[in-house]
């Protein structure tokens, strides 16, 4: 594949000199944000505290899924649960959570028994020192899943958690019948792997130790800053799932861990460099957004598998659950459901 390729369509940057241009204006909008909060007259609504933020209530999921938690691999991990059929494994990515599949969960219930957990380091699961690289992370997964009593599964996932699943089809590849990715990449996989990070300024920053500590308490203006670098569509999410985001990341040290994933990309290239000696079986579906993934993913599926399909999400970015929610809800059932 074509450097240009992927630098224009994955993207968007026309420079290095952009990317760090871009860099500094977001480091200086966040440890600039308590001087504009302190000019904000008192009549104009100002953005919501960390306090204030970390005190809304968890978004709940459709009235046919529930809360729980589990004890694995010494932690305890938040998911939620619904449906009827085989189970369906759901991992979200980095800006997100759980709630990033709400808008899919009435329909998948149908055919499947879904359960969407948030990562270690987000929202309600606990946020360790350690355990961030991919491996690890699809342990977690992979213990929950025993824990509910479950031999084989379907399993998607999107950005960090397309990481995970790839991490977790290694390792289990005997029990998952089917795996998605969704629009990302395999850290240490070429030649794309060095393209990519030496061109989304976001991968060095995000593992900056020093990061988590600059974001903290500013986690709305973080994210809602970040969320559009990576999307084509305008305002993707909803209020609700803005403030469920948010929420999930202004949590007690969730900035810190979340960026401790980005962290760890060393050890999972080196991981993922000896897990695809072994290419995964399963069928894989490699779902990209137009304006984003769709350039590279499939061919970059393949070097990791044997038996790669693609899908094309139309006028998506990288959010491409919420910027074209009915073609990914399509295209994901014709996979799963397809014998």
């Amino acid at each position: 594949m074509k450097t240009n390729l992927v630098n224009t369509a994955f993207f968007n940057f026309k420079s290095k000199t952009t990317q760090l241009l871009v860099l500094g204006l977001l480091i200086l909008t966040i440890i600039s944000c308590n001087k504009k909060t302190e000019e904000t007259p008192a009549a104009e609504a100002k953005p919501a505290t960390a306090t204030e933020t970390a005190e809304v209530a968890p978004a709940n999921p459709p009235s046919n899924f529930k809360h729980a938690t589990a004890t694995v691999n010494g932690i305890k991990i938040h998911y939620v649960v619904g449906g009827q059929g085989d189970p369906l494994v759901l991992v979200h990515g980095f800006g997100q959570n759980w709630y990033m599949w709400n808008r899919l969960l009435p329909e998948l219930s149908k055919h499947f028994t879904v359960i969407a957990p948030d990562l270690r380091g987000v929202g309600e699961s606990d946020k360790p020192e350690s355990g961030y690289d991919k491996k690890t992370m699809a342990s977690d997964i992979h213990e929950l899943v025993n824990q509910l009593g479950y031999k084989k599964i379907n399993l998607a996932g999107h950005d960090i958690g397309l990481m995970v699943a790839y991490a977790y089809a290694a390792q289990y590849g005997d029990s998952v019948n089917k795996v998605a990715l969704m629009d990302a990449l395999l850290p240490g996989i070429e030649p794309v792997w060095s393209n990519v990070k030496g061109s989304a300024w976001w991968f060095g920053f995000f593992a900056w130790p020093a990061s988590g500590d600059i974001v903290k308490g500013k986690e709305k203006e973080f994210l809602t800053n970040f969320w559009p670098v990576v999307g084509h569509v305008k305002d993707p999410f909803t209020p609700e799932e803005t403030t469920e985001f948010i929420r999930a990341y202004a949590t007690e040290g969730g900035t810190t861990a979340a960026f401790k994933w980005f962290g760890e990309f060393d050890q999972d290239g080196k991981d993922n460099v000896i897990f695809m000696k072994k290419k995964l079986k399963m069928p894989l579906l490699a779902m990209g957004g137009e304006y984003f993934a769709a350039a590279f993913l499939k061919d970059h599926s393949k070097l990791v598998a044997e038996n790669v399909t693609e899908s094309k999400i139309a006028g998506s970015g990288h959010w491409l659950v919420q910027e074209n929610t009915a073609q990914v809800q399509k295209d994901l059932l014709a996979f799963f459901l397809s014998k």
